[in-house]
């Protein structure tokens, strides 16, 4: 049954690797890193000490998460031609980079995939959360896994059509579905986060539809994980191609945040970074302590 709690300030604390977060306090920033060579926004690097680099920037920028994934996750049906990626292809790219970042870096690592493999090997290595685009819906072990280690977990919102007779109900149904499943696996409720999928099983008209209506979202009374960055709705929209979507980017990540989003997941960081410090100063009267 979905709990029916929007009060944002009841959501409490997830402990992920040597960091609390404290939710409501704060908007949180997950920089991504694809360590492929086909992601949808052109910002894949295969290169193991340029992976490296770029995930130690986005910290000084302001990064609380690195998000890690080797696989694209582009939806084949707005990129046709999109195809998934064996476990071993995605383990030889991706490892390499946690191990080594888990020495460097204070901040969580969090593994992008929805193979448990994958998962428990990013686990072992260092990394200390699993971001899943099937919301453990796709592998029957990865649950388990996610379980076993107590990490965090963000079970996003996805489907293979984007069909639907109620957008929001349906897509608030089948998270809470996700929910269920990962609380019968052993994963404790404090560390679900969700996710609404925007660019996954979505027309441009639902996502649009799904921003406006975010705020719904806290009915499942979990942190929410907003992922718009560089989609192909703000191209769209902009008539842009994805390394010039930054100002929609922006408006998106704000927007967001004033429905209640926790996280933004995003590729260029220090400029969300400093979207979501205004945007949090206004929304959640968060400001400098000299004022």
């Amino acid at each position: 049954m979905i709990r029916n709690d929007d009060s944002h300030g009841q959501l409490g604390t997830t402990v992920c690797g040597q960091m609390r977060f404290e939710w409501g306090t704060r908007t949180y920033i997950m920089g991504i890193v694809n360590v492929t060579p086909d992601s949808f926004s052109g910002d894949g690097v295969m290169d193991l000490e340029a992976a490296v680099a770029q995930a130690l920037s986005f910290v000084e920028q302001g990064a609380d998460i690195i998000d890690i994934g080797g696989e694209s996750t582009r939806p084949s049906f707005t990129y046709p031609g999109a195809t998934s990626t064996d476990a071993s292809t995605e383990l030889a790219r991706v490892i390499p980079v946690v191990k080594l970042l888990s020495r460097e870096l204070k901040v969580p690592i969090s593994i992008d995939t929805y193979k448990a493999s994958v998962a428990r090997a990013a686990l072992d290595a260092g990394a200390s959360m699993v971001n899943d685009v099937w919301g453990l819906m796709a592998d029957p072990e990865l649950a388990k896994v996610v379980a076993e280690y107590e990490a965090p977990v963000v079970l996003m919102h996805n489907k293979h059509k984007a069909e639907y007779r109620n957008l929001m109900s349906e897509v608030i149904h089948q998270l809470w579905d996700c929910v269920e499943h990962a609380l019968e696996a052993g994963i404790r409720w404090e560390n679900i986060i969700v996710d609404p999928g925007i660019g996954f099983g979505k027309t441009k008209i639902h996502n649009l539809e799904l921003l406006n209506r975010l705020d719904e979202l806290k009915v499942l009374g979990r942190p929410i994980l907003l992922g718009t960055s560089r989609k192909s709705f703000i191209g769209w929209l902009l008539d842009l191609p994805p390394d010039q979507r930054q100002e929609g980017t922006a408006a998106s990540v704000a927007l967001g945040i004033a429905k209640g989003v926790d996280i933004v997941r995003v590729h260029d960081v220090r400029e969300m970074a400093r979207v979501a410090r205004v945007s949090d100063a206004i929304v959640r009267q968060r400001w400098p302590q000299s004022s």
